[in-house]
């Protein structure tokens, strides 16, 4: 059975509608409506696939299940060289935000002196996709224990109109709301942010749990 013929088998109609919806940039021919558990069960099973290594290096792929699939297999390639060496060679043929925001190496959390300057070539990309794989990265590895102020201008000072660019930046403004509050507040005090980018993060910050209600209603205060 070839890894079509397993999306095909369980694909949802309904489901393949919503997703369309949901990804409008894309072709809607393109998606085939396979729900995530599913995806990353025969993304396990492409991993231990004598195929996997024909798989991850036939680009581009015609469908964004596949896509999905192969960022899923190169997040649980264990060695972190390996890793960022598949990661790169797919981060171009990312089209969509969902193939960019699912899957994240586990290999990245133990390599954090290595993994940083990937990050910030990523983030200085002009491809959409590959930026906002960086900044997620930044924010999900380097908003802990590993912080340093700098990093906020890293995303501060990434230019462009592109909207998941932008909405982008705000996720990672609010998380850093969330979690470095003292540090990032002065971006927004001093409008320092695209005023959409500051309006929607925000927002964000607004709608998380993790921001106390005393930040909350001082954000409100800045918008």
């Amino acid at each position: 059975m070839t890894l079509y013929d397993r999306l095909v088998e369980v694909k949802d109609d309904s489901y393949r509608e919503f997703q369309a919806k949901l990804v409008p940039n894309i072709p809607p021919e393109t998606i085939l409506g396979v729900r995530t558990p599913a995806l990353r069960t025969i993304a396990k099973e492409v991993f231990v696939s004598p195929e996997r290594e024909c798989f991850l290096s036939t680009l581009p792929h015609s469908y964004y299940e596949e896509n999905l699939i192969h960022f899923f297999v190169a997040a649980m390639i264990k060695d972190f060289d390996n890793c960022v060496q598949t990661v790169e060679a797919f981060l171009p043929y990312i089209d969509c935000w969902p193939v960019s925001d699912q899957a994240t190496p586990g290999s990245f959390r133990k390599n954090h002196s290595k993994l940083l300057p990937c990050i910030q070539r990523w983030i200085a990309s002009d491809h959409v996709y590959t930026a906002r794989f960086g900044m997620r990265m930044l924010m999900n590895e380097f908003l802990g224990d590993d912080f340093r102020p700098e990093y906020l201008d890293l995303v501060a000072s990434k230019e462009g109109e592109d909207y998941y660019l932008k909405m982008m930046i705000a996720w990672f403004f609010a998380t850093a709301l969330a979690k470095r509050y003292d540090e990032s507040i002065p971006y927004f005090e001093n409008r320092r942010l695209d005023e959409w980018v500051h309006r929607k993060a925000i927002q964000k910050a607004l709608e998380s749990y993790r921001v106390t209600d005393e930040h909350k209603e001082y954000l409100r205060s800045l918008r």
